[in-house]
């Protein structure tokens, strides 16, 4: 997918030469390197921030829509279309950070204007956006000329509310991009678009961080001469605690605005000469000597699917140097069935390679393989030292070997028999696998079980799932019923950087058996999570839930040391009015519900996730977004600018369309038994059609490519007969070559399968 939409855009860039801009301007041109059969650069052509492009199937219509350009005609359709990036005339961005719950909701408004074709002409135009760390879309509002489009999430169960066109409007390029696609705008129309997704702030050595794609290329820069260019960066950060905050440092010339409390606003606003060339980041931290933490409360509102107050209970891991980590036995087990082959097992390989290295002295490891069978690096619990980290790197490059099929309760087993004599270390499980199998329920209820049996030192249960395949619901309660973290990663790229992360926050544990007493305060006190998981040494712990009663001013966090001397930890607890708990906390309860929903199977549970949904916005399971199409008109000069909805001319006619990919589902048992390759955005299964259509078309489209359409005719029309009946011989000729060449390569076992 990739791919596909690189070469469409340097389709698009190639076609953009023709365009003669206001002023004599040259057109933009492709980045450097890029030749005509050239695979083209995939990172560079990706949006690193927020786009839009023209999608073009007929060349003919690109043109400047002031000045004609009265370019050679050209002939033909695109297929696939090429994407022209358009030009952007505004941008204004706005980031709210809540530190409390590590979360920021970022607003984008930008305009932009179909710049590439002629004012008689139309085509679709797609709006493009990178969202950072654990993006999720929160609503998207698109207007041109009358008509405005907006993102609405509906019950799947609701076939009333609105009527649904067949066509698709996007939805995800690929997990962190989200793609929305704009019919028939006409050439020279601006298109006003206001974006807002949430995502994680980064945590790193006792900082913290917002990273924001805003990287714009050249070439969607108008004139200087003719557009004046405004760029404006509005900051909002709420650290939720009342220590001193220091100011880390920031890519943009941010002005401090203001400041009450723990409440500081930033501004940045100016005239620029070019669009932003890099990220917007800004990174804070809290002073704090040694493990600290607070308790955000936030009353229940008349729109909350729960009358019970909402709390998220935040814990620092603080700035001490000599705060030990737990000893710690690893087990690690990694799914090597044949669909991990290529890229994705030489990445997991490498990240277990790196997570060895990082292990202490004292500490105890082993790692096990499946797919049909179960392999063992060793018999037992091997101590970690230079030779015995040598030796397991040495055995993985023999024994990482994709194939076989997907069995994950041998291993989960054998895990555990290992584990039975820790040597008085914490124990801890890494569960990495691209695949889903049909007894999962059973699998949770069966650890839960076992693990409870084994007391307050049984085993940790960390996952990571790889691609779309495996059921990441699943994945994500067997990491809360184990105390553990889940992570995922969903192209091959990223498979090693959020690996290594994953074992590092779960691996550095601080405290255990973290438990919050105020039973005696509340009537209810209970947490969205099954357990509370222990607390990192590299990252901050969030626990959310919901509680009925008063708080006291302030509440306790016991647990217990790598000495298993016990600590308790001092939780002021803050009503705040700034940060809503709601929307912030929505994203995150929405997956725990789920899991436990999918776990239990329980209807209520499905129904708690539907409206937390719909009440904001974000895509779930059980719910469905679409894109509602409004036409608007203007209702007087005296009024002029507000607008009002216009009723659907036609009672047929579709109001939405649907926008797919934005839930993960509950995995994939049937293309896991069948050991397919494409759960990942970034990688495609072959397909002997595909090999077919290269072997046919491969040399003819080598020959049409030297020659345009027109002129093709041209020289057919003065043909004689029997030119013609030579230039029909030696095309069958050609075809009969491409079949056979596409024969040998799937009789040879190119075709990839068994058939």
């Amino acid at each position: 997918m990739e791919d596909d939409f690189s070469r469409a855009v340097e389709d698009g860039l190639k076609l953009s030469k023709r365009l003669v801009l206001p002023g004599g301007a040259a057109p933009p041109r492709p980045p450097a390197g890029m030749e005509r059969y050239a695979a083209p650069d995939v990172a560079s052509l990706l949006p690193v921030a927020p786009m839009a492009y023209a999608v073009v199937t007929d060349p003919a219509a690109v043109d400047s829509p002031d000045v004609p350009s009265y370019q050679p005609h050209v002939y033909g359709r695109l297929n696939p279309p090429a994407l022209i990036p358009l030009q952007m005339r505004e941008v204004d961005l706005r980031v709210d950070c809540a530190a409390g719950c590590a979360t920021a909701e970022v607003t984008l408004r930008a305009r932009w204007w179909l710049h590439c074709l002629t004012r008689s002409r139309d085509c679709d135009c797609r709006v493009v956006v990178p969202m950072g760390e654990e993006g999720s879309i929160l609503g998207a509002e698109v207007t041109v000329g009358k008509i405005s489009y907006n993102t609405h999430v509906i019950d799947v169960d609701d076939n009333n509310a609105v009527r649904i066109a067949k066509t698709e409007g996007a939805g995800l390029l690929k997990r962190q991009f989200f793609s929305l696609t704009i019919p028939k705008v006409v050439g020279g129309e601006d298109i006003f678009a206001t974006i807002r997704w949430s995502q994680k702030l980064l945590y790193d050595n006792g900082h913290f961080s917002v990273d924001i794609p805003f990287r714009f290329p050249q070439y969607v820069n108008p004139l200087p001469k003719l557009f004046t260019k405004k760029e404006k960066i509005q900051l909002i950060v709420n650290s939720g605690v009342s220590k001193e905050v220091l100011l880390q440092g920031t890519s943009h010339p941010l002005k401090e605005k203001s400041r009450q409390g723990e409440k500081m606003c930033f501004l940045h606003e100016a005239v620029v000469e070019n669009w932003s060339i890099k990220d917007f980041t800004f990174a804070y931290s809290v002073y704090s000597g040694d493990v600290s933490g607070g308790v955000l409360v936030q009353r229940s509102t008349l729109r909350d699917y729960d009358d019970r107050d909402m709390f998220c209970i935040f814990l620092l891991p603080g700035n001490k140097q000599n705060r030990k980590v737990f000893r710690k036995a690893v087990v690690f087990i990694v799914d090597t069935s044949a669909s991990m082959q290529g890229k994705p097992i030489e990445n997991v390989k490498n990240a277990i390679s790196t997570a060895l290295s990082e292990l202490a002295k004292g500490d105890y490891f082993n790692i096990v393989t499946f797919n049909d069978e179960l392999h063992s690096f060793s018999s037992c619990l091997e101590k970690v030292n230079e030779k015995a980290i040598e030796n397991a790197i040495n055995w993985m490059n023999l024994n990482f070997v994709a194939q076989g099929g997907t069995d994950i309760v041998h291993p989960l087993n054998e895990a555990l028999a290992l584990l039975s004599n820790s040597h008085e270390t914490l124990p801890q499980i890494f569960l990495v696998t691209d695949g889903s199998v049909e007894d999962e329920r059973n699998i949770c209820h069966t650890l839960k079980t076992e693990l409870t049996n084994r007391g307050s030192m049984s085993p940790r249960i960390s996952t990571f799932g790889l691609g779309s395949y495996c059921n990441h619901y699943f994945l994500r309660m067997l990491a809360s019923i184990g105390k553990g973290h889940y992570d995922a990663a969903f192209d091959t790229g990223s498979i090693e950087g959020r690996m290594l992360q994953w074992f590092q926050k779960a691996s550095t544990t601080i405290v255990t058996n973290i438990s919050i007493d105020a039973t005696q305060d509340c009537q209810v006190f209970e947490v969205d999570c099954e357990y509370i998981p222990d607390m990192s040494a590299k990252y901050p712990l969030f626990v959310s839930g919901r509680f009925q009663g008063e708080l006291p001013e302030t509440l306790y966090a016991k647990g217990y040391l790598s000495d298993m001397s016990e600590i308790s930890i001092e939780l002021k607890v803050q009503h705040i009015k700034d940060i809503p708990l709601d929307k912030v906390l929505a994203k995150q309860q929405m997956d725990l519900l789920t899991a436990k929903a999918w776990l239990s199977e329980n209807k209520q549970l499905e129904q708690k996730v539907a409206k937390l949904s719909t009440q904001n916005g974000i895509p779930s399971e059980y719910t469905r977004t679409v894109l509602l199409q409004t036409v608007m008109e203007k209702i007087g000069a005296a009024q002029q600018g507000k607008k009002k909805p216009k009723k659907q001319s036609s009672p047929d006619q579709p109001s939405a369309t649907p926008l797919h990919g934005l839930a993960l589902g509950f995995g994939n048992v049937a293309a896991t038994m069948e050991n397919l390759t494409s759960g990942f955005a970034d990688t495609k299964a072959p397909e002997k059609f595909e090999m077919f259509g290269k072997a046919v078309g491969g040399c003819c489209s080598r020959v049409a490519d030297c020659c345009c359409c027109m002129c093709f005719i041209n020289t057919c029309s003065k043909m004689n007969d029997q030119c013609a009946i030579v230039l029909v011989q030696v095309c069958a000729a050609l075809s009969f070559l491409g079949c056979f060449e596409c024969c040998s390569q799937l009789c040879c076992g190119g075709g990839g399968g068994s058939d």
